[in-house]
């Protein structure tokens, strides 16, 4: 059974950083990927990473202040955030797809039950 469980969100203030884990259990995948969604919004891509060449991608909001990362012996990916706005605020969803650096919602496999991020300004 696969399971992806994140870590890491909470509250924080403009300007200050977090780091967000993800652990997945069950499987390998060929990306894994952070979205987010804000109340009243769409999720949205916010970047991934693939799990072979650690290939990444960024959603241009976001480009230069977050960096995704991934650890094969502890099956893990980590999305550190750093440069934190008050519209970072969101939940951020840890998802795994067989397909290879994507940011469509729809070729996800798998997602987690999201962590709450919350920046105050």
């Amino acid at each position: 059974q696969v399971q992806l469980v994140e870590s890491g969100g909470g509250l924080v203030q403009a300007g200050g950083s977090l780091r967000l884990s993800c652990a997945a259990s069950g499987r390998t995948f060929s990306s894994m990927g952070w979205f987010r969604q804000a109340p009243g919004k769409e999720r949205e891509f916010v970047a991934a990473i693939t799990w072979t060449r650690s290939t990444t991608d960024y959603a241009d909001s976001v480009k230069g202040r977050f960096a995704i990362s991934r650890d094969k012996a502890k099956n893990t990916v980590s999305l550190q955030m750093n440069s934190l706005k008050p519209e970072d605020t969101a939940v951020y969803y840890c998802a795994a797809s067989r397909y290879i650096t994507v940011r469509i919602t729809t070729l996800y496999d798998y997602w987690g039950q999201g962590t709450q991020v919350t920046v105050s300004s």
